[in-house]
């Protein structure tokens, strides 16, 4: 048998092992966050579009929330606009709200659109200003200083935190076997556009549709103990606990904090997944070992 080739029974174990996992999510929503090394690598790019249409084909409902933080990055500097970041968030003027908008709710929307329509699928790109389904409201940042009575208020422009989030254009487009994909721009009772962290309007959109899981890729194997292994299997109480102690913190806190809230919220289970791996929805979803750490409301 050449080497490139599958041996038949091995495919049919592994399909056949498959079954009860399409059984238990068939007519559930699954709601996933794209970010990351998954969003820029080719292979990736397209293992994830097929991955996106396999389970819209087997009976469940993905909805995409996608970022973009680098495209945005790239795009600024080609224009020669300056990008600050205040406590790891981009200060957005009005001119960054511009380019933001054209990366987001443009470029990097309708590529992911295109790529899951390449792959089989049928796939509807929106921003959150769409039917205004994502309300915002200005991020009030705050930072703390020893010499200060009280902390400092920064306005770092037109960067959100999500207010409400309506499900109608969402509940509409999946009705219709199509797969929504948004972009993480909302708006506020005056129009005004906001710039709001992915992983955030991923986890309240998994909340509002009550999603059986919400998936966050990202660029690391999972959230990991001090010995540099992957924690999985965890409940809610497992994750105030090593928020508290201090093994959850830096950059992976805010990922953590949102899958968190979501489950908190009636979400069934959110992961962190390893986006770096071809295939991981697929693999985190229909196999035991899965990609990542889950977090459950179990005790």
């Amino acid at each position: 048998m050449n080497s490139h080739e599958r041996d038949p029974a091995q495919v049919v174990k592994i399909l056949s092992e498959a079954l009860p996992y399409i059984q238990r999510f068939s007519g559930k929503t699954v709601v996933v966050k794209y970010g990351g090394n998954a969003m820029t690598d080719d292979t990736l790019i397209d293992s994830f579009a097929r991955d996106i249409v396999l389970l819209k084909e087997v009976g469940l409902n993905p909805i995409v929330v996608h970022g973009g933080g680098p495209q945005i990055g790239q795009l600024l500097e080609r224009l020669k606009i300056e990008s600050r970041f205040v406590e790891g968030m981009r200060v957005t003027d009005s001119e960054t709200m511009d380019v933001v908008e054209m990366v987001l709710g443009g470029l990097v929307n309708k590529s992911i659109v295109n790529q899951i329509n390449q792959a089989g699928g049928k796939a509807i790109g929106v921003t959150g200003k769409d039917n205004a389904q994502i309300r915002a409201r200005q991020l009030k940042v705050q930072r703390y200083s020893p010499e200060l009575a009280a902390p400092e208020i920064i306005d770092i422009g037109h960067v959100g935190e999500v207010e409400h989030i309506s499900t109608d254009l969402i509940d509409m487009l999946s009705q219709a076997d199509y797969i929504p994909v948004i972009a993480p721009i909302g708006v506020d009772e005056h129009g005004a556009s906001y710039n709001i962290n992915a992983d955030l309007v991923a986890g309240k959109v998994a909340e509002a549709l009550s999603a059986e899981k919400l998936m966050l890729l990202t660029n690391v194997a999972g959230l990991m103990n001090a010995q540099g292994e992957v924690m999985t299997g965890l409940s809610t109480q497992d994750v105030d606990r090593l928020i508290e102690d201090g093994t959850i913190y830096g950059g992976m806190l805010p990922k953590i904090r949102c899958a968190l809230d979501a489950v908190k919220q009636g979400v069934n289970s959110a992961v962190i997944v390893d986006g770096r791996v071809a295939h991981a929805i697929l693999l985190e979803i229909f196999t035991n070992s899965g990609v990542g750490t889950l977090i459950t409301d179990n005790a």
